[in-house]
């Protein structure tokens, strides 16, 4: 009879784990293998207040494809998932008065902006000890049932919580974060560039195949994030005409996007403006240029309320706060052919979208 050695069976058992391990992954559904992709922008915000770990949870419980958090630094160069590095506007700082002596005006990059509490001016420990409040009141007045219940999340509590909900939902899911201020930080000594590309590769997210997409509006964050990683960039180009926003949209322009980036992220009203009523228009060749240069289309933000619908999909009641019928505008834009978008309530386009996805 055939004898093992403790090496012997050390490599079978070793051998046998990893062979499985890598077919997990490579059986285990993807983020991108239908599109449109579902972008949670937020996470699931239309329900759960914005950039919680509860709104990202319920945003893949919901079926989302990706979770979007914005990131910010703080004081001792942790990331946390804030839109802005204004605190009152999203967390109860506003309501501790140990922090009171930190209210300060705040100059970005020579222009000045209000008074506020600023993410850089705290260490981690001092953010965790806020709870976050709706940013947005009056549009989801139900959101503030949850006032007070969560903690700002770090990065990496994101992409944990991420990691352990693969295995309830049996697929992959991916991240998307966008570094908000990038200039402003390195400014201050705070990059984020290589600290969000840090916590990716540590977490074995590496090349272009990981589920993964980094966003910003600066450009010249996305050129230093191309010289340190393979992940997949997104170029952000805002919604206001300006001259750099023009450029950028132009055939010329998206050609040199794709030198830096794999996609672009345009504001939704550059694919399909609104007319002077406020209702659609006829899209733009934009999405057809963008592939044309080879680079994938997902546009921002989708949002069920009147107060962000175009007049025509808008709910009879008057309220900004009242649900609209944001499946038609979902159709309209999908119908242009892009790849993807991102949505404050991820569970329309999921249910759009199984009709291409089994």
């Amino acid at each position: 009879m055939a004898t093992f050695s403790v090496a012997k069976v050390y490599f079978v058992v070793f051998f046998t784990t990893e062979v499985f391990a890598t077919y997990v992954r490579v059986q285990r559904p993807g983020p991108d293998d239908c599109e449109p992709v579902v972008v949670a922008h937020r996470g699931s915000s239309g329900y759960v207040t914005e950039h919680t770990l509860g709104a990202y949870a319920l945003a893949v419980t919901q079926g989302a494809d990706y979770v979007e958090p914005d990131l910010v630094m703080t004081k001792d160069g942790h990331l946390i998932a804030r839109h802005e590095n204004q605190l009152e506007k999203s967390t109860d700082i506003a309501h501790r008065p140990e922090f009171a002596d930190r209210y300060r005006s705040m100059s970005v990059l020579g222009f000045n902006i209000t008074l506020g509490w600023f993410s850089e001016d705290f260490t981690l420990a001092e953010i965790k000890t806020l709870r976050t409040i709706e940013p947005m009141p009056l549009i989801r007045p139900g959101n503030t049932r949850m006032d007070g219940s969560m903690e700002v999340p770090t990065f990496q509590e994101i992409i944990d919580l991420v990691k352990g909900l693969e295995y309830s939902q049996n697929r992959t899911i991916g991240i998307y974060p966008e570094l908000k201020s990038g200039a402003y930080f390195r400014s201050i000594g705070l990059p984020m560039e290589p600290a969000v590309v840090e916590i990716f590769h540590r977490n074995g997210y590496i090349g272009s195949q990981a589920p993964v997409y980094i966003q910003s509006f600066e450009a010249n964050s996305l050129r230093i994030l191309k010289k340190i990683t393979d992940l997949r960039l997104l170029q952000l180009i805002g919604r206001v005409s300006a001259q750099e926003n023009a450029r950028m949209i132009t055939p010329g322009g998206l050609k040199d996007i794709a030198t830096y980036a794999h996609a672009v992220g345009p504001h939704k009203n550059h694919i399909i403006p609104r007319d002077f009523r406020n209702r659609l228009g006829r899209p733009t060749s934009l999405v057809i240029d963008a592939h044309d240069a080879g680079l994938k289309v997902h546009p921002y933000t989708f949002r069920a309320e009147n107060a962000y619908l175009p007049v025509e999909f808008r709910s009879e009641d008057p309220a900004d706060s009242a649900l609209g019928n944001l499946d038609e505008e979902l159709e309209a834009y999908l119908a242009t052919g892009i790849d993807g978008l991102f949505i404050d309530q991820p569970d329309y386009l999921v249910r759009l979208k199984s009709r291409f996805c089994n």
